[in-house]
């Protein structure tokens, strides 16, 4: 007979648990503007007390000299007559607030509300982060060697948008280039086909769809015969030659069939199809008198008013308890929020005051060199935690007189070393890549190995890999696609 025991046990665990304003502050921070200007509309459906000001409204105040009559203060006890005076007094602050950030808005040099709508009529475009980039960075944690990483990234650098290679592509030549031997050179092949989006790098469809089967999948002999040696079958609607092959009903090749067609066929778009993407600057620096000025762009919460129709109540002062318990706490919910986009302003402007600060040869020398930054280093310039430097900067841009740039652009870190041993920062080393590649033989262009020697000569010491992937990021092609022929 078999025992059943019961243990109890203690853990001790440490957890940070955050307040929902809290989150919901931290949340407002990562925003960019137009997320954050929805969030704020959803926010204000939550708050009735709250609402977008009218073009007919203008500059209309809460109006405050309404007297309240005899019988409207003796609708409650003495109590009821304080919470209500006190909740008088809470929506004439939240009033004064709000006039002063409308204010702050109309007069802080960049415009009144209108105009500022009527300047971001057109988006600017921006391209977003290679989906390469983003494919590489799941084989970081693999501890590859260089040799491997530059073979990986040969192969899908060689691949056509869909994400294949040329059917008769040599896998163990392409690996002999980088001295790996054609063991490894498969072993690596597979690796590449097995991340996201699997299938990349594949000779045929076959091998693509191969890739995507999970492992019960590939236990399966029909699935697996279906998508490798009967894909030609499959795909003319052959399902009867097939189940009779199998020696099945025609009905499971039906059910392996809908397995089948949730694959996806063309992997490569995923991360090699154009990634342009159209935003609007979360932040406008404007060089004036030799002094950088930056503007936070918003256009909704300047507009953001006490609802007319609680402002007649609040006026009126005649409501009973629980209105004035909810009056209060709508009020309360408004102030904070009020505070939360105070507070992603302050910190948006101390950010981009710190990195123009440390970037000055971009800034006021016009240079394009952007010297190597930290969040750590922002973080004790501002007096802010790493997060949060980290939330700001996350998918927010910066108009500035050279352009628009991701606010990431100017945080890189070391690219490479020099000949004196000092630290380059990427701009230095895409700068040089673009003029080698500017001044090549379009008939004979330069390789991303070629390249690296050139720049090892020209004193920068930086790897095959970091060439492809500063190549990738500026949309530069490689030397098959590039060459011209005569």
């Amino acid at each position: 007979m078999s025992r059943i025991s019961q243990n109890v046990s203690l853990k001790v665990k440490q957890e940070l648990a955050l307040r929902p304003k809290i989150l919901q502050s931290l949340k407002m921070l990562a925003l960019p503007v137009l997320e954050l200007e929805s969030y704020i509309k959803q926010e204000l459906q939550q708050n009735p007390l709250l609402e977008l000001r009218e073009e007919k409204e203008g500059d209309e105040r809460m109006e405050t000299d309404e007297p309240i009559t005899e019988s409207d203060a003796s609708q409650d006890d003495a109590d009821g007559d304080n919470e209500m005076d006190d909740t008088v007094d809470e929506a004439k602050k939240l009033t004064e607030i709000l006039d002063q950030w409308s204010e702050f808005h109309y007069h802080s040099g960049s415009g009144s509300v209108s105009e500022r709508d009527n300047e971001r009529i057109e988006p600017i475009i921006r391209y977003e982060r290679s989906g390469k980039e983003k494919y590489f960075e799941q084989l970081y944690p693999l501890k590859l060697k260089d040799e491997e990483m530059d073979f990986i990234t040969e192969l899908v650098d060689s691949c056509d948008s869909y994400g294949f290679l040329p059917e008769d592509y040599d896998i163990t030549a392409a690996g002999k280039r980088f001295g790996l031997s054609a063991r490894r050179s498969e072993e690596l092949h597979q690796i590449t086909l097995s991340a996201w989006p699997k299938g990349i790098t594949a000779r045929n469809i076959s091998e693509c769809l191969v890739a995507q089967l999970d492992e019960k999948q590939r236990e399966n002999e029909i699935i697996l015969g279906m998508v490798s040696e009967h894909f030609d079958d499959l795909i003319h609607r052959r399902y009867q030659k097939i189940a009779s092959f199998y020696g099945v009903a025609p009905e499971v090749i039906f059910s392996y069939k809908d397995q089948v067609s949730k694959l996806d066929p063309k992997p490569g778009l995923r991360i090699l199809g154009s990634n342009a993407a159209y935003v609007y600057p979360d932040v406008t620096l404007k060089l004036i008198d030799g002094r950088y000025e930056v503007i936070i762009n918003d256009s909704v919460t300047p507009n953001i008013i006490i609802s007319p129709r609680y402002r007649q109540m609040i006026n009126r002062g005649y409501f009973d308890r629980e209105t004035t318990s909810y009056v209060r706490e709508r009020i309360n919910s408004a102030k904070f929020l009020i505070k939360s986009i105070y507070m992603r302003m302050k910190t948006l402007e101390q950010v981009s005051r710190s990195i123009i600060k440390h970037q000055q040869d971009f800034f006021y020398k016009g240079s394009g060199i952007i010297h190597s930054l930290t969040y750590s280093t922002i973080a004790q310039d501002v007096g802010k935690s790493e997060s949060t430097i980290s939330r700001v900067v996350k998918h927010k841009y910066v108009e500035t007189p050279y352009g628009v740039y991701a606010f990431r652009d100017f945080f890189t870190s070391t690219a490479g070393r020099d000949d004196n041993f000092e630290s380059i920062s990427r701009h230095k080393v895409k700068n040089h890549i673009i003029r080698l590649i500017d001044a090549e033989d379009k008939t004979k262009p330069h390789s991303d190995q070629e390249i690296v020697e050139l720049l090892k000569e020209e004193g920068l010491n930086v790897s095959r890999r970091i060439v492809n992937k500063y190549r990738d990021e500026m949309g530069i092609l490689n030397s098959r696609l590039r060459k011209i022929q005569r």
